[in-house]
């Protein structure tokens, strides 16, 4: 909802930066859930957040310069609803999810700051759950692979380019994070992708520098198709450090039914060349959202990994690991956006 300067000066910390816009915007999610976990049996009932949609909250703002050239900014925080804690995780508030500052023209758009990375979207946006859930595709994902790598989702300190609009549905970015001598944040990836009516389909790839001689490499392509009575989605994703590699992929799809949506996804990782978790994985997840309004659903979920040898992936992280057991887990929760 758009704020005038005399809202936001209630806001306090931010009625300087909003009196520089010419439109201000906050904006949020506030999303629980009841969780009951199994992760190689061992069992835990729970109160989570950020299981249909992450919990935000945010303040972005744009000012027209004039000639087709405007200037805006985005910042963005984690929240953590069951212990009132901001950050993700539950620590100190921070705006840990994005924090950037743009130029957008007939050019597109110049953004720097801390911000995903191009190569992390491939699981997410050709994943009918996203980043959330106990059905989702990151749980079986190794951002690591025993580097040191900090970027597989985001990364500090990041130059990025983005595709202007209006190129008959193509798009892109390349960004470059400059590590600041700092291993494991020295990034550089791109996107390139198409999209018109019902199909979208895109590439990634990053490349990190790590404290050793090898290179934190990710690969991804993923395609999406809707078809009205379902929209259908795939990707698959590489991660390479040195020897260690891993290969994944995940089919979703997405089924409205009424004022509802029922989706379902399945998925498999493999796993070779590490010191011990070589092994692979198989998930499943079911998952009906009901909407409210535009504003508030509720839903319910299911997930599974069977996990092999060396794997012990979770469903939802608790403190108890599967190495090589069944982690499986259901939730019913309420997601409201502002």
């Amino acid at each position: 909802m758009k704020k005038s300067l005399l809202a936001l000066a209630v806001l306090g910390a931010f009625a300087g930066i909003a009196s520089a816009q010419s439109s201000v915007t906050v904006f949020g999610v506030v999303d629980e859930s009841i969780n009951r976990i199994d992760n190689g049996g061992k069992t835990v009932t729970q109160m989570v957040s950020s299981q249909l949609s992450s919990n935000r909250l945010g303040f972005r703002g744009t000012e027209d310069l004039g000639g087709g050239l405007s200037a805006g900014f985005w910042l963005e925080a984690g929240m953590n609803n069951e212990s009132g804690l901001g950050g993700a995780a539950g620590g100190a508030f921070n705006f840990n999810r994005r924090s950037t500052v743009s130029l957008t023209g007939a050019f597109g758009e110049v953004r720097l700051g801390h911000d995903y990375t191009p190569s992390f979207w491939g699981p997410v946006v050709y994943d009918v759950n996203g980043a959330n859930g106990v059905g989702e595709g990151l749980n079986y994902i190794d951002t690591k692979l025993g580097s040191n790598a900090a970027t597989f989702v985001r990364a500090n300190n990041m130059i990025q380019y983005f595709l202007p609009g209006g190129l008959g549905g193509l798009y892109g970015e390349l960004a470059y994070a400059l590590g600041q001598n700092q291993a494991g944040n020295k990034y550089v990836g791109g996107r390139l992708g198409w999209g018109a009516g019902p199909v979208d389909i895109s590439a990634d790839y990053g490349d990190t520098k790590t404290a050793t001689a090898d290179d934190f490499k990710v690969f991804g392509i993923g395609a999406s198709y809707n078809f009205g009575v379902a929209q259908l989605f795939g990707w698959y994703n590489q991660n390479k450090y040195g020897s260690a590699k891993q290969n994944s992929y995940e089919l979703s799809v997405a089924v409205p039914i009424g004022a509802g949506q029922a989706r379902a996804s399945y998925g498999h990782q493999t796993t070779s060349g590490t010191a011990a978790s070589d092994g692979s994985s198989t998930m499943m997840g079911l998952e009906y959202v009901y909407s409210l309004s535009k504003l508030t659903s509720v839903y319910a979920s299911y997930g599974r990994i069977s996990n092999n040898n060396g794997a012990g992936y979770v469903v939802e992280g608790n403190g108890y690991g599967a190495v090589g057991a069944v982690s499986s887990g259901y939730n019913a929760g309420v997601k409201v956006s502002f």
